[in-house]
């Protein structure tokens, strides 16, 4: 039997599989199994021009529309799949946050998909993360629309978006994250297979009193706003959650940190990467020297570097 009889036979079999779960699933199912049928590993030295649209994702609690913005690569797909979740100190920013991390990562062929997420003022922990945990599951039903393959979706998150990715990833399966229904997929759950990210919250209350001890009343106000009530800051602590010895999933993680961050520190940072891969995680630690908390926000080398990092390293996720 050759090549191309048993890649027919995978893709039969996976549609047939695909099938309980609704139509949009199984085009993510067909997605995936056409990597298994010869199509372009993902080479990080790539260039693609860019289709970008915008469609609707939910509207939240607060009557909010939350939008998800599309980056398409223009080629041959199906493209390995990157879910972007913004930061702002979970009480600003949206999906346009990172569009300069988000063109670069998918003009090297990743669709790339930034989502809006609901803001503290809007609704507090765990609402963030519930969005995040939906988009996960919204984006591997519908993902081949934009000719993605989400068969091992992966996750770009940025400070306290780093944060939701962290919690995204380590409780993939937790109630409370999971209980906006996705009626077109009810089949599909949020795992994800890798994540990326630039000066997470790993820490959440040492952060949170690193910003009392330099007087960063407004820092303060947004852990007030978001952790609601107070005790959430602790529950929802990536760094506790390890040291509670709490049942975790443990996906490879890489963590951009500045060396001269004055808001998450790096020795802060440190400890969690330490913390994760006693716990059995693999996590790939890069300091940037020179950068502050939100480096990648002005051109320049440590810029250009950290989007060659993310590309390396979501080319060494997708070989596994």
């Amino acid at each position: 039997m050759n090549k191309a009889t048993l890649a027919r036979r995978y893709i039969l079999k996976l549609m047939a599989a695909a099938g309980g779960i609704g139509l949009s699933a199984a085009r993510t199912f067909r997605s995936g199994a056409a990597h298994a049928a010869g199509v372009p590993a993902y080479d990080p030295a790539a260039k693609f021009d860019l289709d970008v649209s915008e469609v609707e994702l939910r509207r939240n609690g607060a009557g909010r529309m939350l939008m998800a913005r599309i980056y398409q690569p223009k080629g041959p797909g199906p493209f390995p799949t990157v879910l972007d979740l913004h930061g702002g100190a979970w009480n600003a920013k949206n999906r346009l946050a990172e569009e300069p991390m988000d063109r670069a990562l998918a003009a090297s062929g990743l669709l790339v998909v930034a989502v809006d997420l609901t803001l503290a003022p809007e609704a507090p922990y765990p609402a963030c993360v519930q969005d995040a945990n939906f988009a996960v599951r919204w984006l591997k039903a519908n993902a081949a629309s934009w000719d993605g393959d989400a068969s091992k979706l992966g996750v770009y998150g940025s400070s306290s978006g780093g944060h939701v990715a962290e919690l995204l990833a380590m409780r993939p399966h937790d109630l409370r994250y999971n209980s906006i229904p996705l009626a077109s997929a009810p089949g599909v759950d949020a795992t994800v297979g890798y994540v990326a990210m630039r000066s997470p919250i790993s820490s959440t209350f040492a952060r949170y009193e690193n910003a009392e001890r330099r007087g960063n009343a407004g820092m303060v106000k947004n852990n007030k706003v978001f952790f609601n009530p107070w005790e959430t800051i602790h529950e929802s602590n990536p760094q506790e959650i390890l040291e509670r010895s709490e049942k975790v999933t443990l996906v490879p993680f890489l963590i951009m940190q500045g060396a001269l961050d004055d808001n998450m520190l790096p020795e802060f940072q440190e400890k969690f990467v330490t913390s994760y891969k006693a716990a059995g995680g693999a996590c790939d630690y890069r300091l940037f020297e020179n950068s502050v908390h939100e480096w990648v926000a002005q051109p320049g080398p440590q810029t250009d570097k950290a989007r060659e990092v993310v590309k390396e390293f979501i080319a060494r996720q997708l070989k596994v």
